[in-house]
């Protein structure tokens, strides 16, 4: 296989700048900051402060001398020894500043909601939210360091219909409440709770056409009920599609948040979601709808299989050429460019002298909302498949991916 560029390529990437400065600019220029090299606080005892050892050593003392010594979370006793019950001491000790006093009322604050809310048995309940999972909140993939990843969008909440259904009273919001506590507890027991593995999600919130007014109290309902008895769980939140209004959605949220929590906010204006989240995930994990190659029927088959990262700069043409295609072998392949909005074409290419190249797709202009192509084609004779993605009305660079399979006689696959 090779990757073939035109002489366009070395075009030098151009886009507007803003005449001023927004609060959404300034949000996503400290959010560029940010490399997808960050690292979370060390869970190692060994490489705390002596202050923080000094704190974490009176937690456990004065857990031991409360009412609630032999108490667990997530089926990890939090007394006795074990280092999987450091990681959940110091998530509370780090949420409150090294604050022993204060860690230990959130932590018994804590353990009676889990009791009371049966917070414990919840993964396994019906709740009756099918037409929610996978639209609304959902766990899909890992990030590139293994951190589960949590998408959320609130979009199908603009109908109002819709709306009615799940948040139309009380009872209705408390049930909704619980079915997104199941889905975020799900995504915790794919935690390790060890010192050195992986130990918080990923957030993606999606906040396309997002009902902001209508949605404001179950919104503060969830940041409440996450912040107060899951602290440190979310390594990154990443928003994307952030819509013009986002200052005001941001005060709306903001009076919930630690500064700590905020700290980890990355933002990714509408149009820019595959091009974030590239930087954080591959593109195999990320959802069709956001510029990936993972659709939720991928998943029954096991592990979404690798791709391939690529770029194309604005006024450039890619070719992507698999070379030596066995005649009878039948060749599948996947392709996605963030944002598309550029011409995308497939061409087969006989390796014996004198034989027609095949268009397989033709040349064709591909929207901005339009998502994976999943194609496949039978070679009668030996010869290499041509994939080109021709950006050059764009002098924008965009991130792109791709991935493909040959089966040769239907039955072996390279």
């Amino acid at each position: 296989m090779s990757l073939q560029n035109p002489p366009f390529k070395d075009l030098p990437d151009a886009s507007p700048k803003p005449d001023k400065k927004s609060f959404v600019t300034s949000l996503m220029e400290a959010a560029t900051l940010r490399t997808p090299s960050f690292k979370e606080d060390t869970y190692f005892v060994s490489h705390l402060k002596s202050s923080e050892k000094k704190a974490l050593q009176d937690l456990k003392n004065k857990l031991a001398a409360s009412e609630v010594s032999d108490s667990s979370m997530w089926g990890i006793p939090l007394l006795g020894g074990d280092d999987r019950a450091d990681v959940i001491l110091l998530k509370f000790l780090r949420a409150r500043d090294f604050k022993v006093g204060d860690s230990l009322n959130m932590l018994l604050k804590c353990l009676d909601w889990r009791k009371e809310f049966g917070a414990d048995d919840v993964v396994e309940e019906d709740l009756g939210f099918k037409e929610l999972e996978g639209v609304v909140a959902y766990m899909q993939g890992f990030d590139k360091e293994g951190h589960p990843v949590c998408y959320n969008a609130y979009g199908v909440f603009r109908d109002k219909e819709m709306y009615e259904r799940i948040f139309g009273d009380e009872e209705k919001l408390k049930k909704f409440l619980r079915w997104r506590v199941q889905v975020l507890e799900r995504g915790i027991k794919l935690l390790h709770f060890k010192p050195g593995g992986v130990n918080s999600l990923i957030q993606v919130t999606d906040l396309k056409d997002m009902p902001k007014r209508e949605l404001r109290a179950a919104s503060n309902h969830i940041l409440s009920l996450f912040q107060d008895n899951y602290p440190e769980m979310v390594a990154r939140k990443i928003f994307v599609n952030v819509p013009w209004y986002f200052s005001m959605l941001y005060s709306m949220f903001s009076p919930f948040l630690t500064q700590r929590t905020k700290s980890k906010f990355v933002i990714s204006k509408e149009g820019n979601a595959a091009e974030t989240l590239y930087k954080f995930i591959r593109p195999e994990d990320i959802p069709v709808q956001y510029g990936g190659l993972n659709r939720p029927s991928d998943l029954q088959n096991g592990p979404p299989k690798p791709a391939s990262e690529f770029t194309v700069k604005g006024g450039e043409k890619v070719n992507i050429q698999i070379e030596g295609i066995e005649g009878g072998a039948t060749i599948t392949w996947d392709m996605v460019v963030g944002g598309w909005d550029l011409e995308y074409s497939a061409e087969f290419v006989p390796s014996a002298q004198g034989s027609y190249s095949i268009a397989v797709e033709k040349a064709r202009k591909i929207g901005a909302s339009e998502e994976a192509i999943h194609n496949s084609f039978t070679a009668k004779e030996a010869g290499n498949l041509v994939l080109s993605v021709d950006n050059f009305a764009s002098r924008k660079k965009k991130v792109a991916a791709y991935r493909y399979f040959v089966r040769k006689n239907s039955t072996n696959n390279v």
